[in-house]
């Protein structure tokens, strides 16, 4: 995907053996941050420089110090090389600390930086994006991807680097030397590269599989850890371990297959260079034997080895990195993907913004809509309906009605296939959506708590609110009572997605969050459920304080929570079937009269009822 956009939904992760998969070209992106540090590439680049000029400058002075001789009366004409050689060593010391020291910063940094745009970039996108991806996979890219990538740019590109520079040094050097060894010496390089060449692709390909994976193996972990209670109650564990060891056994045999190819290539090319050398020290050592290598010859000889032995180095060395590179082409590759994926709600070039304060008049006109992932079902259809300013609008009906997703196109997590919804007479299409969402407070049937402490979780709210004004909003929401049992209080840490407190007290929370955000919008989804009786009446008294001089919209089951209703507007299938107010309802017949019945009546048996019509299981 990398080079065009994306709408939506990520493509699958490619097959190891065919479809698209990322070229190198993908290390592009890497450099787009790199390149926002030039100092520090920079130095780093000098600190290269000198380290592999201080390398070659050693070698080349072991043809000085041949030519003169170790016998004792050289003594004086040699010494000042190995004089030169302690300084050489300490330069390539130094410039060896500052390479370390400015590359690995520089991974760090860059790593920081695509963590951060990435996630940016990914609280942009809709809640219909992460239908469509699985979280845990798009959690795994922000770490062991980006931890790929950091390897990378803190080590193998540095390593890279020094084994081009010292490869194109020694040739250099070979070529002042010794003209006429240049075009074996082409030839070998030529040679030494048809292994990288042929296996290169293939590691390219396994890199990419293995990194999904990877990203297979993190997802079923999270899936089983987070829902472990009911892993634990449906004695699931044995099917689990199962399920978990055979996605790491695929993740290792696509590793396996990788480690093989890579392994190959290495040994095709350590073989292929040091058998040149092997071949060099051999003619070598029978020139000397023979009185065919003498003098002068003798040191360019000993130089000649020794910047080859460098070169074949560096050779190895560059041949292991670019496999490096190929696996961390597939993660920025990966990366890039989300990087690409555009918003599937457009937002206008000249957004209206909302009046303010907001009268908080909400509007749907005629809107229909069905979720990315179920096309062809209608969630909404033909749905109508006014709340006026101030005015408290609820909507019932049975499961799988509609009510929730009403409440998730208001909020512009998704936008209807047809129809519009106004806020204040304005467009949702033609307002920003965060100027949209800061207008309303919204409390969720699946309550969300934060692994934070009970202040933090409420100040979500608002977190520039006032300590008073948090402790109102918690004393409203009838979260005291628990909260001063707790070791640490307000203070208090709550764990992965509130486990340290109960279904009730994080849905008090929850609400303690809605009360604090203050928005002329309150949006109430099944926001008691989870209450019990005597919880539920005081919690609803709290929430008829926050409900007055606002909009409010109530999702709810338990009709006894919303017969005070301005309105009531009751849904089946996704349409409206019938609104009014309670009493008009009820005299009225139909749906709503018989979930009133099941409900209010002392004798539900003598109703003429059918179950499936209801979730009876709120009752």
């Amino acid at each position: 995907m990398s080079g065009s956009q994306t709408k939506g939904v990520l493509k699958e992760s490619p097959d190891p053996q065919k479809g698209t998969i990322h070229k190198l070209g993908s290390l592009k992106m890497i450099f787009s941050f790199m390149s926002q540090y030039k100092g520090l590439m920079i130095g780093a680049l000098i600190a290269l420089l000198i380290s592999s000029g201080a390398t070659l400058t050693i070698f080349r002075s072991l043809e000085f110090m041949v030519e003169g001789g170790f016998g004792a009366d050289k003594a004086e004409e040699v010494q000042p090389y190995f004089i030169i050689g302690f300084y050489l060593i300490g330069i390539l010391a130094a410039s060896t600390f500052f390479r370390f020291l400015f590359v690995s910063t520089l991974g760090e940094r860059v790593v920081a930086d695509i963590r951060k745009k990435v996630h940016e970039h990914l609280l942009g996108l809709s809640p219909a994006f992460f239908e469509s991806n699985r979280p845990s996979e798009i959690a795994s890219r922000l770490t062991a991807d980006t931890t790929l990538i950091q390897t990378v740019v803190g080590s193998s590109l540095s390593i890279a680097l020094r084994s081009s520079i010292n490869i194109i040094g020694s040739v250099i050097l070979i070529l002042l030397m010794a003209p006429a060894k240049i075009i074996s010496i082409l030839g070998i390089l030529a040679v030494t590269m048809l292994p990288v060449i042929i296996f290169g692709k293939k590691i390219q390909k396994l890199s990419r599989s293995s990194q999904d994976k990877i990203a297979d193996v993190g997802t079923m972990a999270n899936e089983a850890f987070g829902a472990i209670q009911v892993v634990q109650a449906f004695t699931r564990e044995p099917e689990e371990k199962a399920r978990f060891g055979s996605t790491v056994e695929e993740a290792f045999a696509v590793a396996k297959k990788r480690i093989r190819a890579r392994a190959w290539m290495m040994a095709m090319v350590i073989g292929i260079v040091f058998g040149f050398i092997n071949y060099g020290l051999w003619s070598g050592a029978e020139a000397v034997v023979e009185g065919n290598l003498t003098g002068d010859e003798i040191g360019k000889f000993v130089t000649f080895m020794g910047l080859s032995i460098v070169l074949a180095s560096s050779f190895g060395g560059l041949s292991e990195v670019i496999s490096e590179l190929q696996r961390a082409a597939g993660a920025a590759g990966r990366l890039s993907d989300l990087l690409e994926t555009l918003p599937d709600l457009p937002v206008a070039k000249h957004p209206q913004p909302l009046p303010d304060p907001s009268r908080g008049e909400v509007s749907f006109k005629n809107v229909s809509f069905s979720y990315p992932t179920k096309p062809d079902t209608l969630a909404v259809k033909d749905f109508s309906l006014k709340a006026k300013s101030g005015e408290t609008i609820a909507i019932v009906g049975p499961s799988g009605a509609g009510k929730s997703t009403t409440l998730q196109l208001l909020l512009r997590f998704f936008d209807p296939q047809s129809g519009a919804i106004y806020i204040d007479g304005h467009d949702l299409l033609d307002i920003e959506p965060q100027n949209l969402r800061s207008k309303m407070s919204f409390v969720p049937q699946d309550t969300i708590i934060f692994a934070e402490t009970i202040e933090a979780n409420t100040r979500f709210g608002r977190p520039g609110a006032t300590d008073e004004e948090v402790k109102t909003a918690l004393d409203a929401a009838l979260c005291t009572e628990f909260i001063e049992g707790l070791p640490n209080g307000i203070k208090t840490y709550l764990g992965e997605r509130g486990i340290r407190l109960s279904g009730g007290q994080r849905q008090r929370l929850s609400i303690a969050r809605a009360i604090l955000r203050d928005a002329p919008i309150l949006l109430l989804d099944e926001a008691t459920s989870a209450l019990d009786s005597e919880a539920e009446v005081k919690v609803q008294k709290a929430l008829d304080e926050l409900m007055k001089g606002r909009t409010t919209i109530v999702i709810a089951h338990r009709l006894s929570t919303v017969r005070k209703a301005d309105k009531i507007i009751v849904m089946e299938e996704g349409g409206i079937v019938a609104s009014g107010t309670h009493d008009d309802l009820v005299k009225g017949g139909g749906l709503y009269a018989r979930l009133a019945n099941l409900q209010f009546a002392d004798v539900a048996e003598k109703l003429p009822l059918r179950q499936s019509h209801f979730d009876t299981s709120v009752s």
